[in-house]
């Protein structure tokens, strides 16, 4: 059957994603043999990966349903994820045995880095916070699905924490208070499309690494301390940067709906921190101890990815250049 809603098709970056799209646009067969699949390839690599995994999600439109559990397009999307996964566990140090997870957490939740949200906040424009929202509808539109995978996965105190969290998540089930909801009335409020995937040929491999990085945690159990870590931090540094983000709108004049989102996440991330830390992750690595390594890694590879997305946003500002593939206007348009 195919899926008669959801975005359609992005147009190809390279051979990977041709490939991947070329062969969605028609009925299921098997696939094979593949291109070669390097994430240095970014844009190409990383749109191939994310087309592939929203094929867990909504999909896009008049692509056969079936094509979601073919087994040799998961084998194409087991060799891109090994790539990725590999790739960030080069790149990153590994965490000790016996690491300390919440002192850990603590210490990365304190680094440095670029401060995409202090400049917004000082002097941040209105198309570059437009381009801002543009790229992060790729992952708040559907903001805490990847992390709800692992609720069954889980069990005791750290099941209810981040049972607890998800749950204000999703706006504790009242229409519209989703933070997915939110963020769209962000985008409506900024001029912008909010329709689920509306500029996804707009977005840079950078952008879809963010994404393809909760995915890849979130759709595998033996990560599971991965997307716990990656949830963990993600709410323990929260605060500070929505706090920012809201300022930046009402200094730019945008209405009290599109600040919304970012004021219901500093109110909520207070307290989510704090379970994130000790609870959820804390829980885990006390329950399951060989994978509080795990637990670590999802961290830092949320500092990874996170840095090179604020970097190229920024760097892109600066010498007057648009982050985006096609500026705001075209990708409106």
């Amino acid at each position: 059957m195919r899926a008669s809603h959801g975005p359609a098709l992005p147009r190809p970056r390279g051979p990977l994603s041709a490939y991947v799209l070329d062969h969605l646009a028609e009925p299921v067969h098997p696939v094979g043999p593949f291109p070669r699949a390097d994430p240095a390839d970014g844009d190409d690599f990383h749109l191939a990966l994310y087309v592939l995994y929203e094929l867990h999600y909504r999909s896009f439109a008049g692509v056969d349903d079936g094509w979601e559990w073919e087994p040799s397009l998961l084998a194409l999307r087991r060799r891109l994820e090994s790539a990725f996964e590999g790739s960030l566990r080069a790149e990153l140090p590994a965490a000790g045995a016996f690491v300390d997870v919440e002192a850990e957490l603590a210490a990365l939740a304190g680094g440095d880095g670029p401060s995409l949200s202090g400049h917004m906040a000082d002097r941040g424009t209105r198309t570059q916070f437009e381009e801002f929202a543009v790229h992060r509808s790729a992952y708040q539109l559907k903001e805490a699905d990847p992390h709800t995978w692992c609720i069954p996965r889980l069990a005791g105190p750290p099941k209810s924490a981040m049972v607890l969290i998800q749950a204000d998540e999703y706006g504790d089930g009242v229409t519209g208070e989703s933070h997915a909801e939110l963020f769209a009335d962000t985008m409506a409020a900024l001029g912008l499309d909010p329709t689920y995937g509306a500029y996804l040929d707009a977005l840079p491999g950078t952008t879809l690494a963010t994404v393809n990085l909760v995915s890849l945690f979130g759709l595998h159990r033996r990560l599971r301390g991965a997307l716990v870590g990656h949830l963990a931090l993600f709410e323990m540094t929260s605060v500070g940067p929505m706090g920012r983000y809201g300022r930046a709108l009402r200094r730019l004049g945008l209405p009290p709906a599109a600040c919304r989102f970012y004021d219901v996440h500093v109110e909520a991330d207070l307290v989510h921190g704090r379970v994130a830390s000790s609870r959820m992750a804390g829980g885990l690595a006390r329950q399951e101890p060989a994978l509080a390594a795990d637990i670590v890694f999802g961290a830092r590879a949320l500092t990874a990815v996170e840095g090179r997305f604020a970097r190229h946003l920024l760097d892109s500002w600066r010498v007057g250049r648009s982050s985006l593939r096609t500026p705001v206007g075209a990708a409106i348009g």
